[in-house]
């Protein structure tokens, strides 16, 4: 029944997405953070206590989450089998955020098709830390790649790592880390000290998870039937030419892959921000490289369902 719950509930994400109008535990644990970000702010004021706060906001958010999660599935099972297989669909579901992640990268690509670039800049802002209210076709292209390539790791195959690991609960505690480090783990002023565990534990939880991506995403990329060499050579090349431990190894994979570069300058909250090239410039950047990028993504998802779902095989009949 577990694996039919996974396989159900990607089959739910690849149909339904996050539609908006439906409560979401992303938001519920997004409104947990902002208040107990206001309680550490309220009770710390210097560096050195701002970072104890934020590491004592990190456990109480990841644990609640957790906690909830565990004793609302373990309710539901209690009441009945059936009903406790649905809320652990329904978990299960909400952790992937494949069709969102394909969903946003369109609403870009589409007015950016149209020459739009006004309504692209806008669309593109939802999704990015980064200023892009002068960006052009070619950096908005840049920008989109890159975010869908990262987000093929903590969008899906890090919730499905931990699914694999400890079940729906720890899925969504994965979440809670993820959503922490996504509002907190910024590294200018306002968030430096605040979001310091935050930003560190989330490098920890896809320690493995990206890495895996590498090889998902080179071997996607074979069965897309683009660069695979290239992707797994320039994947391992690059990895580290990133600020981010982890984000190097999706986005280098991808550029190599689709035979462009991404990464280099860019602005954020003001500050402009030189990080290092990915990949080589065989060619120039285009939008279809966006349509590539999310096709990689899906393949590297469904490679990584179909893995983990076989480790759990496996992992359930040696024990």
């Amino acid at each position: 029944m577990t694996l039919l719950a996974w396989a159900v509930a990607w089959i739910l994400d690849y149909l339904l997405g996050d539609p908006h109008h439906w409560p979401h535990p992303v938001r519920w644990i997004g409104a947990l953070i902002t208040f107990v970000q206001r309680l550490v702010r309220r009770c710390c004021r210097s560096e050195t206590a701002l970072s104890i706060g934020g590491g004592l906001m990190w456990l109480s958010v990841v644990g609640i989450t957790w906690g909830v999660a565990w004793g609302l599935l373990h309710i539901a099972n209690a009441i009945h089998p059936a009903f406790g297989w649905i809320v652990e669909v329904w978990m299960i579901f909400t952790v992937l955020a494949a069709r969102s992640l394909d969903d946003a990268a369109r609403d870009v690509e589409q007015p950016l098709r149209a020459g739009n670039l006004e309504e692209s800049r806008k669309k593109l802002a939802w999704i990015v830390g980064r200023d892009t209210s002068q960006l052009h076709m070619p950096q908005i292209n840049r920008a989109v790649v890159e975010t869908v390539a990262e987000n093929t790791v903590d969008g899906v195959i890090a919730p499905l790592f931990f699914l694999l690991l400890g079940g729906a609960p720890l899925a969504m505690a994965y979440k809670a880390v993820n959503t922490l480090d996504s509002m907190v783990g910024y590294k200018h002023e306002k968030y430096r000290a605040i979001g310091k565990v935050s930003a560190r534990m989330d490098d920890l939880a896809n320690f493995i998870p990206a890495r895996i991506s590498w090889l998902l995403l080179s071997l996607a990329a074979w069965l897309c039937r683009k660069n695979a060499v290239d992707a797994l050579r320039i994947g391992w090349r690059d990895r580290y030419n990133h600020s981010s431990p982890n984000c190097g190894w999706s986005e280098a994979t991808v550029a190599g892959a689709l035979g462009i570069r991404l990464g280099g300058p860019n602005e954020y909250f003001g500050q402009r921000i030189d990080k290092p090239w990915l990949g080589d410039a065989s060619r120039e950047i285009a939008v279809d490289d966006i349509s590539g990028t999310i096709q990689l993504m899906w393949v590297a998802s469904t490679l990584a369902l179909m893995l983990f779902a076989l480790v759990r095989i496996i992992w359930s009949g040696a024990f």
